[in-house]
């Protein structure tokens, strides 16, 4: 199959004024800052999508994964766990929930004590490579004739390099500990920091070890079941339509420092719709896929790759390895005003974009999914939550329970959805016809938060309804549409 020559076109937001039907769209005011408006031909369009996207930049891209804290504060999630302040600069930070007793340091000692504290690795708790939730309890036994002065647990944060350092309290019989909250799935290390009663501000000792902590907040086996027909985060094998009409999306996102602008690597995952478009095709995602609202700026060198996990290999810029031979570029983006002038989780009720493909290579290639609007009756069904794991690259993942409302009119919400990062703009099918490995959209995936499992989706209601109608009659010629009205 030939591979689709449209080009990846993205105008300034500034001149974008585009009247689809009945639907005004129109893009934001101009910036004083040119940074925060879309260059008007970024560089990769046609065939440069796919040379650009080389295997070091594949290996560069981040999962889009967006979640929320226990303060309330959005992050961007990167695939080691990372935890990277999404329109603010507040570093999340753990909490601490408990010190025990604090220590009662006596008078400096008068003897020649010039050796710091004992601390005892084979004491510590949890022990090195345990596994735990949220909230840990840590404790480890310190002694020191000339009496312990201070206890510190400091706790190294999955990128290896951010730490925090918390006081321990006496805990009775030279035991020490505290315990801490916010923690989030990734590998963590900690170590101890002792000091005595001795002169001159007394001695330091550092445990020999860094201990390392692996944290699971699902409370178990990722791919487990913990009860009923509820499935965590488990391989999609039944294949079947849904798998052949979503796929990955490789994209770049803009980070601006003062009036420079470099272009980040990331993937997300998204699904070919029906549409009523007779000269394009339509992929529904989440909509911080498409549009960065925190720099008002659409997405750039889109590639959407069908069925990733029919193909030969892992994620490649070869597309002739692919189970359908081919990879599409999306001509533009298509987003709700509401998702632009907003920034999360503040427009969590308006998480979902389009991208259109121009031609029908795409819907010949697949078949497109059915979007149902409005919003599914019968919330308490299974519904199953799929999307492209960034850790468990090429495989089609899932998750499978029955929904709750999260925010009344604002999201749905799977409780022990594990997901991983990449699965963002993944759709949510309810119900799932088994025979054909199909169903209806109601949802796609859009944010967790850091210290829970759990997947929320918004709801695909009428203003969702109404982007649709604005994507299934856009083409390349009209740029990237931002849609108000709806």
């Amino acid at each position: 199959r030939a591979m689709p020559t449209a080009a990846l076109r993205f105008r300034s937001l500034v001149a974008s004024t585009v009247l689809l039907l009945t639907v005004l769209v129109t893009a934001p005011p101009a910036s004083a800052n040119p940074a925060q408006a879309n260059p008007v031909d970024p560089p990769g369009r046609d065939g440069d999508v796919i040379a650009h996207w080389t295997p070091e930049r594949m290996a560069k891209a981040q999962p889009r994964d967006l979640v929320i804290d226990h303060r309330g504060l959005g992050y961007l999630k990167a695939s080691d766990g990372s935890l990277r302040p999404y329109n603010h600069n507040r570093p999340y930070r753990l909490e601490q929930v408990a010190t025990g007793a604090r220590i009662m340091a006596k008078p400096p000692s008068g003897g020649d004590d010039t050796e710091g504290p004992t601390i005892s690795d084979p004491d510590r708790s949890p022990e090195d490579g345990d596994t735990a939730g949220a909230a840990v309890s840590f404790q480890a036994t310190v002694t020191d004739p000339s009496g312990v002065k201070s206890v510190d647990i400091v706790i190294v944060y999955p990128d290896e390099v951010t730490t925090q350092t918390f006081a321990a309290g006496d805990l009775g019989d030279n035991v020490y500990g505290t315990e801490l909250s916010g923690f989030t799935d990734g590998v963590w290390g900690w170590y101890v920091v002792a000091t005595d009663n001795a002169r001159r501000g007394g001695n330091t000792a550092i445990s020999d070890t860094t201990f390392s902590l692996i944290i699971d907040t699902s409370g178990g086996d990722p791919g487990g079941d913990p009860g009923g027909d509820i499935v965590t985060n488990s391989r999609w094998t039944a294949e079947g339509e849904i798998q052949l009409a979503a796929g990955r999306i490789l994209f770049e996102m803009p980070t601006i420092r003062g009036r420079r602008i470099t272009w980040d690597a990331y993937v997300c995952s998204g699904t070919t719709v029906i549409d009523d478009n007779t000269q394009a095709s339509v992929i529904l995602t989440a909509a911080h896929c498409v549009y960065d609202d925190v720099n008002k700026m659409f997405a750039q060198r889109v590639l959407f790759i069908p069925n990733q996990d029919g193909s030969t290999a892992g994620t490649d810029r070869d597309c002739t390895n692919d189970h359908i031979k081919e990879c599409f570029i999306p001509s533009l983006g298509v987003v709700d005003e509401n998702w632009t002038t907003r920034t999360f989780p503040d427009n969590v009720k308006w998480d979902y974009a389009y991208y259109v493909v121009d031609g029908s290579g795409l819907e010949t290639a697949v078949k497109g999914q059915t979007i149902q609007f409005p919003a599914p009756t019968n919330p308490d069904d299974v519904t199953h939550a799929m999307g492209y794991s960034y850790s468990d690259d090429p495989n089609f993942m899932y998750c499978a329970e029955p929904m709750e409302v999260k925010t009344p009119g604002v999201n749905w919400w799977l409780p022990n959805c594990g997901l991983s990062g990449g699965s963002s703009g993944g759709p949510w099918i309810q119900p799932m016809d088994a025979t054909s490995g199909s169903g209806p959209i109601i949802s796609v995936n859009s944010w967790g938060y850091t210290n829970q499992p759990g997947m929320a989706g918004p709801l695909l209601d009428e203003s969702a309804q109404c982007v649709f109608a604005a994507a299934n009659n856009a083409t390349a010629a009209n740029g990237d549409v931002i849609v108000s009205g709806c």
